[in-house]
């Protein structure tokens, strides 16, 4: 028997989160209870990747049910999304259609990334997703659960952290919106290395992992600590407990092995998809 749609409980309601993402679209939305069983995939860059990533991870949403209650799509998976007043991004259809059939299955959250936290209204409205830009706590049972892609906390050169300002400056945001998509795509595909770290040097990423664990790790060693912190965007796959109950949770790049994991209300565990 399909389980029934829907959360246990929801903090805000997607009314409550539309009006507060259109008023300050950076604020963080939290408090969200999904259920015990989290699923959590990230960076799947769609549209920059071979077709069988995509038909991968199609496949991987028709059994997440199977899998577990619910699913964090935790940024980067799409290499670029925007939301347009009529258009949808034509690459990224097939599995925004895919998400809307899930969400009528199972409870599915969404935090943006670098390449894809322009979605404004459009995947709760049209979706029924609940979507935060930047950050967005999560409950899992009794469990809070800390949800960040990672871009801008721990950038190593001066230009990345200049781009992550200009693109999450609301006069920016409102400029793209005259850009035709045609032409919004062409740039993109142009200037997409410096949307964030791109790089595929291995000393540069591992150098870039390191600071984002101990980023994650200074959050759970603070105070009202989460029980977990879940990062994407290095596309390093990590799972440390700084401190006993406590993980740090990265799943890796879905693009690199079909990457994700599952986060319960005792534990964490780093999985593939086959």
């Amino acid at each position: 028997m399909a389980r029934t749609p829907g959360k246990l409980r929801v903090a805000w309601t997607e009314s409550q989160t539309a009006q507060a993402l259109a008023s300050n679209p950076w604020r963080p939305v939290s408090s969200v209870v999904l259920g015990h069983r989290l699923l959590v995939l990230s960076d799947a860059h769609l549209g920059a990747t071979a077709p069988e990533v995509e038909e991968a991870l199609i496949g991987f949403l028709d059994r997440a049910p199977t899998l577990g209650d619910c699913l964090l799509l935790n940024g980067d998976v799409f290499d670029f999304w925007f939301a347009y007043r009529r258009v949808i991004p034509r690459q990224s259809f097939h599995v925004a259609a895919e998400i809307r059939r899930l969400r009528r299955r199972i409870p599915v959250v969404m935090v943006g990334g670098n390449h894809d936290r322009w979605g404004e209204e459009f995947w709760e409205r049209d979706l029924g997703v609940d979507f935060a830009p930047l950050e967005m706590t999560i409950e899992i049972g009794q469990r809070a659960v800390l949800a960040v892609h990672g871009d801008g906390l721990t950038e190593a050169h001066w230009s990345a952290e200049v781009m992550h300002r200009i693109t999450r400056h609301p006069l920016a945001i409102a400029l793209w919106k005259l850009v035709h998509p045609d032409l919004g795509f062409w740039l993109v595909d142009r200037m997409s290395h410096a949307l964030g770290n791109t790089t595929r040097r291995e000393e540069v990423l591992d150098r870039a992992a390191v600071r984002q664990r101990e980023w994650a790790e200074r959050r759970l060693a603070g105070d009202s600590p989460p029980g977990c912190v879940v990062m994407g965007h290095t596309h390093r796959p990590v799972l440390t407990e700084p401190t006993p109950g406590r993980q740090y949770v990265n799943p890796g790049a879905w693009m690199d092995g079909y990457r994700y994991a599952v986060i319960s209300e005792t534990g964490a565990e780093l999985r593939t998809w086959t």
